[in-house]
């Protein structure tokens, strides 16, 4: 597209802006007279939605002159939004860390709603249930924060918990994936050591030999 663009010959004046959280600004080079910059909003859009899912959000801005940054990023403040400079250098793990935000917290959710399915539960079920329980973590993390949000068995230290947990899932890799970060939080939050290495080889301890002995 932006080969098509500088194709057109567009006045020198003319500047030209990409939504991309993931691409630089060199997805414009072609646009190399031009102005070019980058404007995206840290927000989900699965469909069409009106301006207030900016207000209050984060947009990344970039640009190859100081007048159109400064240009984005009023654009941004009249969205109701707060504009942050994300140069080329940051762009990967800023957009990495969007999908993590995003599109894993719907993995994981999707998960829990597969293990209700496992339990007998039928899936739009399982999604009205699930919901409001992630509605009310991500309240407690705007008001509290990432350490003092989290909450479970984890947090608590609960070694047997997590390993009754473990012993009844077939494929236990991504709870103990997920288990280990959110150690690594329960332990800034203050987690007693001795209870957080009780938790740690529940997670880390191999319970496939359980599983064959029958006692998952």
């Amino acid at each position: 597209m932006a080969a098509r663009i500088a194709g057109m010959h567009p006045p020198h004046e003319l500047a030209v802006v990409h939504c991309s959280g993931a691409l630089g600004l060199d997805a414009l080079g072609a646009l190399g007279e031009n102005a070019r910059g980058s404007f995206h909003p840290l927000q989900s859009f699965p469909a069409p939605r009106g301006p207030e899912a900016f207000r209050g959000i984060t947009i990344g801005v970039d640009a190859t002159t100081p007048a159109l940054l400064k240009r984005l990023q009023r654009l941004a403040r009249d969205l109701g939004a707060k504009p942050k400079h994300v140069p080329d250098r940051q762009r990967v793990l800023y957009h990495a860390a969007a999908v993590f935000a995003s599109n894993y917290v719907i993995a994981s959710v999707a998960e829990g709603v597969r293990l209700l399915e496992a339990a007998g539960w039928k899936r739009e079920e399982a999604e009205r249930a699930l919901a409001p329980l992630v509605e009310g973590v991500a309240a407690n993390l705007r008001r509290r924060g990432i350490v003092k949000a989290l909450t479970g068995p984890i947090r608590r230290g609960d070694a047997e918990t997590v390993a009754r947990h473990l012993a009844e899932l077939e494929d236990d890799r991504l709870y103990r994936m997920l288990g280990l970060v959110a150690l690594r939080i329960a332990i800034e939050a203050g987690l007693e050591p001795v209870q957080a290495e009780r938790t740690r080889r529940a997670l880390t301890r191999d319970v496939a030999a359980t599983r064959r002995r029958g006692g998952g």
